[in-house]
């Protein structure tokens, strides 16, 4: 009997998608965004805290206490 063609695997493209900050088309490398400065960039939104999940619950006490910021 005559071998059957085995099947070939679908390849499926990458949805061209848009930078998270700027909205140009992202690169592989720096996914999801489209360089390495728009990586740093929501990086540092990151590190400052400027995402944050809201909440009703007070901070700890003592937590952030202007006192810390004095010994320095």
């Amino acid at each position: 009997m005559a071998e059957q063609p085995k099947q070939k695997a679908k390849v499926v493209p990458f949805k061209s998608r848009k930078c998270t900050n700027c909205g140009k088309p992202t690169v592989v490398e720096f996914m999801p965004f489209c360089s390495e400065r728009c990586a740093n960039l929501d990086l540092g939104r990151w590190l400052n805290g400027d995402y944050r999940i809201p909440t009703d619950e007070a901070p700890p006490d003592g937590a952030f206490s202007e006192a810390d910021d004095d010994e320095s």
